[in-house]
């Protein structure tokens, strides 16, 4: 005759003994019916997700981490190396704005790609940290949202159409070099989407906040002696507000190839000044 001490069966497979017990309701439970996590080990009902809830598994996990904002960090990294390589070569930064800086009699002699190089150049250390610190501050979340390929064609022709400002209006033998018209679009893309969500708090908040520092920038630009292109300024603004607008019209919201396609062709419109 077996004294031994019974062992409890599991609740849901009477026919089985077992020494495991559910942490939360204490029912006793075999391997097939325990599940372990960071709260000790589970019973299935106490382990199921509550009501509402929504249950993620690796996969669904993976698929909603951040995406890398790839354009972005490119934009960022090659525009510094260009200005290093033109601060740390003996005479190469001469060199690189003769060949790439917009010189508007240049332009009109049909060197149009000048609009968009001059994009990459900075005159000195203040003009790219400014640019690359606003391009680190509004990129990356925009170019999520909106898709890497969409971003990379509101960030060029934003840069074109800033180019063409200073194209037009500016002078024809000055150069002109850096990314704030690329930036202006970018701002004007997040006044878009900030003016839309003008009717909630957090909406009239950010356009608050986007229109104080726009008209800061702008407003430096007519500051005596410091050689500011604001038509450049002005030329991205419009652009980034026409690809966002547009980008906001219903049947827009996942259509990547058509978002693309908006920015390419504001990207070439505003190239034609120049061709």
């Amino acid at each position: 005759m077996d004294t031994g001490t019974l062992l409890p069966t599991c609740y849901r497979h009477p026919d089985r003994e077992t020494r495991l017990a559910c942490s939360n309701c204490g029912r006793p439970i075999c391997v097939d019916c325990v599940r372990t996590g960071d709260t000790g080990q589970r019973c299935l009902e106490c382990a199921a997700p509550a009501p509402g809830a929504e249950a993620l598994d690796m996969e669904d996990q993976r698929r909603r981490q951040p995406k890398p904002a790839v354009v972005t960090f490119t934009i960022l990294a090659v525009s510094v190396a260009v200005f290093l390589v033109e601060r740390l070569v003996p005479g190469m930064g001469d060199r690189v704005g003769r060949s790439f800086a917009q010189y508007n009699v240049l332009v009109e002699a049909g060197e149009w790609w000048r609009l968009i190089t001059a994009a990459f150049l900075h005159s000195g250390e203040a003009h790219i940290a400014f640019n690359m610190f606003a391009l680190y501050l509004f990129g990356p979340q925009l170019e999520r949202e909106v898709g890497a390929v969409p971003f990379a064609g509101l960030y060029l022709a934003s840069a074109i159409a800033g180019g063409a400002g200073w194209f037009v209006f500016g002078h024809p033998t000055i150069g002109a070099v850096g990314a704030s018209g690329a930036i202006f679009g970018l701002f004007g893309a997040w006044l878009a989407a900030s003016y839309r969500g003008r009717h909630t708090a957090t909406g009239r908040a950010s356009l608050r906040q986007l229109l104080v520092l726009l008209g800061i920038n702008l407003a430096l630009g007519f500051v005596p002696g410091a050689n500011i292109a604001w038509q450049a300024h002005v030329g991205g603004l419009l652009a980034g507000l026409l690809v966002a607008g547009v980008w906001m019209l219903p049947g827009m919201r996942r259509q990547a190839v058509l978002r693309a396609l908006v920015a390419a062709v504001v990207a070439v419109g505003a190239l034609l000044p120049a061709l």
